[in-house]
């Protein structure tokens, strides 16, 4: 059994859970590892990634990372690289929505990564901040981009530069999460809201995500053509005309994925 994750599943719902709030190497390694397998799984409708205990993720595991500067600083951070980058790319690229339940303390590429997922439940109080300029490092895990596609380049430019920590109630209002609720009650408000997900038009989902991955750098002509190509796709699936029968007859849908 793993000690730095775990992978349950239930209802169409694959649930990872980070048992440690450091991302070690070990940690990153196995994290990949799950996320892809996730990925290649079918019956996979939705996925939620949680922490444990008073974190989420709080990015690099510092004591491991300080043995690296000292044995040689020149390759330390080659793991942005080889460990992260990989991991954000597996966690943007999943096809399905992600929930991401945010338990506890979240900074660093601990953040990149929750903003990798789509839909974001907090714990009341919960601690945020990007963390890297306070150890006299830029940003990575992507950390950057998504700032500035969810704040606006004033706020990301002040959240960069004056990693000052912020609430999760202070993320709700300028959007970053999406629920705020007790600590107590992350796990089962983010599982419900996955649950929900993991019920609904899966291929629609998938054409969402298609969609707002590149809104915000193609044209108006490249955004219509990508929508057009989807619809008609779509137009074909089970789920749309169950909904619009569904519709007609004045009862709730009954989505199966297909």
């Amino acid at each position: 059994m793993s000690e730095t994750v775990t992978r349950t599943d239930a209802d169409g719902v694959a649930t990872i859970t980070l048992l440690r709030g450091g991302l070690s190497s070990a940690m990153r390694r196995e994290l990949l590892a799950v996320v892809r397998d996730v990925a290649a799984d079918e019956s996979v409708r939705a996925v939620l990634l949680t922490g444990t205990g008073r974190a989420f993720c709080v990015g690099q595991d510092l004591a491991e990372h300080v043995e690296s500067l000292r044995g040689n600083a020149a390759t330390s951070l080659s793991v942005v690289e080889d460990e992260y980058n990989p991991l954000v790319l597996a966690l943007a690229g999943l096809r399905v929505p992600v929930v991401v339940g945010i338990n506890g303390a979240c900074a660093g590429a601990g953040l990149g990564m929750a903003l990798a997922g789509d839909l974001r439940v907090a714990a009341a109080g919960a601690k945020f901040t990007t963390a890297f300029t306070g150890i006299g490092l830029s940003s990575d895990s992507a950390l950057a981009a998504r700032l500035m596609h969810s704040v606006g380049a004033s706020r990301a430019t002040q959240l960069l530069l004056l990693p000052e920590p912020f609430v999760a109630e202070t993320a709700e209002q300028w959007g970053l999460v999406h629920r705020v609720v007790p600590a107590e009650d992350v796990l089962s408000e983010a599982t419900a809201l996955a649950q929900r997900l993991a019920s609904g038009p899966t291929a629609a989902y998938r054409a969402v995500k298609t969609v707002l991955a590149s809104a915000a750098t193609d044209s108006l002509e490249d955004t219509l053509a990508l929508e057009a190509r989807l619809q008609t796709r779509l137009g074909q699936t089970a789920d749309h005309l169950e909904a619009v029968e569904a519709f007609l007859a004045k009862r709730a849908p009954e989505f199966t994925g297909r």
